[in-house]
């Protein structure tokens, strides 16, 4: 295989990276270990910051979060809920830090507003009655999945750019100062391949310095945990904030029908070990009910963890380094046709991957500059069933009987799951029910995915999708990795259900017996 540009990593900067360049006429393939947003592009608050968080401590991560805020409302509005954001303060909070505030966000050029708690609480009826000060700011959620999806998806219609799921760099073959072959391997199969590319582009998120090392090249990195909360219900319009310098429990945002609370920062030795734990639940929802009360005895459906891959300056823990990026060229390790992008956020990601396909291009005698600073991202329709409540609203548009919900939580219907499958033949040709749940909202609703990853199976089944023993290994699969975020948020109801859900899995389908490495084997 050969592409001008093979870039590791389909993130939020990895697929951002592959439409700025398919934007200038540059081909792509994408190869990434998982599946898309494996990393921290889909284990954050989905958040897009104004910038109100950095202002007291990086005064530069604050301006360019200002800046991309504005910019992807504009040109991603379908994947933006411009919900906006507030800053809280309540008793007992410095109130030296209240005051300094408004001075930080006009240094740093974010816009605020003061408003009366009274105001505030009128906003957002669960505040705190102890609340004491409140700004306004320009925050907003964004969908991550639905973000990198459609990046994606916009450089395969320019260029038939692609992406390569579960398949994982294993080495470089490097000559004369350049990188002529990228070995990779198939995490499922263990088929081995390669392909050669004229530039590699190293966006690997939380790996990107072990990447770096196969090809010779330093990057030191330090590994941060952060666990976030997935509410039972949407508790509040608007981003609350804690009004302090950032800590664990201080974020709650509006994901569509639920809210997400977190987030911790843990440091980690190694990004493969990152898992939500209960101690780090436990010190979300009791920072986070300081400001807003019912977050103590709310149902919590699941908690997740992603890890921040931040570049280290030899000292410091995971707050207190920058959320700003660099972008390594490689050329201090004798490689001309290799580079790295690490750092940064999910809010700066297009300002990341503009400035990665500028050094690409210059490699690669491309003079055309980047046209994503200016140009509308595409909606495509594939892609439009991971927003929250949209598959109920087209459900009932549609007015279709026979057209059976697969997911009653979040009311998938059976033909949203053929429009995926069809859409990404060319990704999945064996359909999991994993890739399925990354595309939609399969999974993410109160039973997750007790029911519906039944159903779903079921219907795989059905339309000739499915047709071994190994569905049951697909499912099994998916309720690990449903179980895995329940664990550690286990109490009151979401116990309950987690035990309905462990009699059907193992009761009636015995999924507990079966070998991942020979479903014909009954354990």
């Amino acid at each position: 295989m050969q592409t001008d540009v093979l870039i590791i990593g389909a993130g939020a900067t990895g697929t951002g990276i592959a439409r700025d360049l398919a934007l200038r006429g540059v081909h792509c393939v994408v190869t990434e270990s998982g599946d898309i947003n494996a990393g921290a592009s889909g284990g954050n608050h989905g958040l897009l910051h104004s910038g109100g968080r950095y202002v007291s401590n990086d005064t530069e991560a604050a301006r360019e979060c200002h800046e991309e805020n504005l910019l992807l409302k504009r040109l991603a509005p379908q994947c933006v809920e411009d919900c906006g954001g507030l800053f809280v303060a309540v008793q007992g909070d410095d109130e030296n830090f209240i005051a300094d505030y408004p001075g930080w966000c006009a240094k740093a050029g974010v816009p605020v507003k003061t408003i009366d708690p009274d105001l505030a609480r009128e906003m957002e009826p669960v505040l705190s009655d102890k609340l004491i000060a409140a700004y306004e700011v320009a925050d907003a959620s964004i969908d991550p999945f639905k973000l990198s999806l459609e990046n994606m998806a916009h450089a395969k219609a320019l260029t038939g750019s692609t992406l390569l799921r579960r398949t994982a760099v294993i080495g470089f073959d490097i000559e004369a100062g350049r990188i002529v072959r990228v070995q990779l391997v198939n995490t499922v199969t263990g088929e081995k391949s390669s392909i050669e590319a004229t530039q590699i582009v190293n966006a690997a998120g939380a790996w990107t310095d072990r990447v770096a090392a196969m090809a010779g090249a330093d990057i030191s990195m330090l590994y941060s945990q952060g666990t976030l909360l997935v509410t039972h219900e949407r508790m509040t319009d608007r981003v609350v904030n804690r009004l302090r310098p950032p800590g664990d429990g201080d974020i709650l945002v509006p994901g569509g029908t639920v809210s997400i609370l977190g987030t911790t920062s843990v440091t980690i030795p190694n990004p493969d070990l990152a898992r939500p734990t209960v101690a780090e639940v436990d010190v979300n929802v009791r920072q986070g009910a300081g400001m807003i009360p019912s977050l103590m005895d709310t149902r919590y459906v699941r908690a997740y963890c992603g890890v921040r891959p931040l570049i280290s300056a030899g000292g410091g823990d995971g707050r207190s380094v920058s959320r700003g990026f660099a972008l390594f060229d490689h050329e201090d390790a004798n490689l001309s046709n290799f580079c790295s992008v690490a750092g940064g956020k999910l809010t700066t990601f297009r300002m990341m991957a503009e400035k990665t396909a500028d050094l690409v291009c210059r490699r690669l005698g491309n003079t055309k500059p980047s046209l994503t600073v200016s140009e509308p991202l595409p909606e495509a329709s594939a892609c439009e069933w991971t927003e929250p409540g949209r598959a109920p609203k087209l459900w009932a548009a549609r007015h279709d009987s026979g057209d059976e919900l697969l997911c009653e939580c979040e009311m998938v219907p059976a033909s949203a799951v053929d429009e995926i499958i069809h859409s990404c033949r060319d990704e999945f040709p064996d359909p999991g029910l994993q890739a399925l749940g990354k595309r939609s909202r399969i999974g993410k609703g109160s039973c997750q995915g007790a029911f519906c990853g039944v159903r779903v199976a079921a219907h795989l089944y059905e339309n000739g999708q499915m047709d071994s023993r190994q569905g049951l290994v697909k499912m099994r699969e998916f309720f690990e990795e449903r179980f895995k975020g329940q664990r550690p948020a286990l109490w009151n109801a979401q116990l309950v259900q987690a035990e309905l859900a462990e009699a059907l899995h193992c009761g009636l389908l015995g999924l507990e017996l079966v070998n991942p490495d020979d479903p014909q084997e009954v354990e």
